[in-house]
């Protein structure tokens, strides 16, 4: 009789330790409210309750992400959009995740969906396209304020994905596409003035050295002989030949006289 009392008593005592005990993990904390009053977070590691007295919750102090449904979003300008994002948080104080808000996850969503569509409706598109990475910093901004009460930390805003209509994007392929060939033109242009500076200050050279254009001349006439099957025809002054062929014009007899 007394071994039975004995075995039963050292049962009651087993449960009620492994009632008492909770395993919290490095990355968790569990609130611990005692008869309706907050006691605090505790953890990690062994953490010993009252049975019957104490009520738990337990919270993850890791990264988590919400998802923000594909949101239709009226620009500045006037041009519909189809934004998706995605909103980075964390836990930073358990007891006000659990007392100041029923489900903070819940809460982020939806205040990261009339933030969405908020912020940006005060941006241009061309704005939102070229500076996506401040519109993501306002974003980040404004939720965190709202969510700093509940102890919730935001760690970043991404926009995932803007789809724009399509008569938008063609236009905006038909201005990528003349933009492009501004862009040749003008280099093409610029090209040429610097061709033309060249050959103004080569041609100013040549006419004050005479000598220049002769040796400019054999130069060219020496790069076109090393091709072959090609004839040259080469300038020669009357005069000079007339030289080359008879010799030196005899003196006239009036300029003997003299």
């Amino acid at each position: 009789m007394g071994l039975g009392v004995a075995l039963l008593v050292v049962a009651v005592v087993l449960v009620l330790a492994a009632l008492s005990v909770r395993v919290v993990r490095e990355y968790e904390r569990i609130v611990v409210f005692r008869l309706g009053r907050l006691l605090g977070p505790r953890g990690p590691g062994l953490v010993w309750i009252v049975p019957g007295l104490d009520r738990t919750r337990k919270v993850s102090l890791q990264i988590d992400t919400a998802d923000i449904a594909p949101q239709d979003v009226i620009t500045k300008d006037n041009v519909t959009v189809h934004v998706e994002a995605a909103v980075f948080y964390r836990v930073i104080d358990p007891a006000k995740s659990v007392v100041e808000i029923r489900d903070y996850e819940g809460a982020i969503l939806r205040i990261a969906q009339t933030t969405l569509r908020a912020a940006l409706s005060q941006h241009d598109l061309d704005d939102l396209l070229a500076h996506q990475d401040v519109v993501n910093e306002q974003l980040k901004m404004r939720i965190d304020e709202a969510t700093e009460p509940w102890g919730v930390q935001v760690v970043g805003v991404e926009t995932k994905d803007i789809d724009l209509p399509d008569t938008m994007q063609r236009a905006m392929a038909r201005q990528a596409e003349a933009e492009r060939e501004r862009r040749a033109k003008v280099i093409a242009a610029e090209g040429e003035y610097q061709a033309a500076e060249r050959l103004s200050e080569a041609a100013a050279l040549l006419g004050r050295e005479k000598d220049a254009i002769t040796l400019r001349t054999l130069q060219t006439l020496a790069e076109v002989a090393t091709e072959q099957n090609s004839t040259l025809i080469f300038p020669v002054p009357a005069d000079l030949i007339s030289v080359l062929r008879w010799g030196a014009p005899a003196a006239s007899p009036q300029a003997d006289s003299h």
